[in-house]
């Protein structure tokens, strides 16, 4: 992903985000191109957070080529620079190897022991598993 001005990312090797850039990532995506007001707004209804600690983290993102800023109007859009999936499947995948030495089994038996999935998301899962094992993957 080439950001005029600041470092590219090229995912697997760009800078995984921190909690508070994820949750600024979260907002971009759901909102589509915002302003740091938009985005700051968004996150006030959640929980207290200052203006210029949103600001600095889209700054941030924009550096490790994340996000794209915008700058043809004087309040600054900002935009993803990587899709949802592919963000949060390099850190999966990244998380597998280092800390599950890759075995999928092990996360997935593990994440369930800490978190109860919903009736729904359990047979969303069981299509997938099924869908894989007939070679639809």
């Amino acid at each position: 992903y080439k950001v005029t001005g600041v470092q590219t990312c090229a995912l697997p090797i760009c800078p995984r985000p921190t909690p508070g850039e994820w949750e600024i990532l979260q907002t971009l995506w759901a909102l589509g191109p915002a302003t740091v007001r938009e985005v700051h707004e968004t996150l006030a209804k959640e929980h207290p957070v200052q203006y210029t600690t949103t600001l600095k983290l889209k700054q941030i993102l924009a550096e490790k080529g994340l996000v794209r800023r915008d700058e043809r109007e004087r309040a600054h859009r900002y935009e993803p620079a990587v899709a949802r999936e592919e963000l949060q499947g390099e850190v999966v995948e990244d998380l597998l190897e280092r800390v599950f030495g890759g075995s999928a089994a092990e996360l997935m038996q593990r994440a369930l022991s800490r978190r109860k999935p919903s009736r729904k998301q359990v047979a969303e899962m069981r299509r997938m598993i099924e869908n894989w094992e007939g070679g639809n993957r």
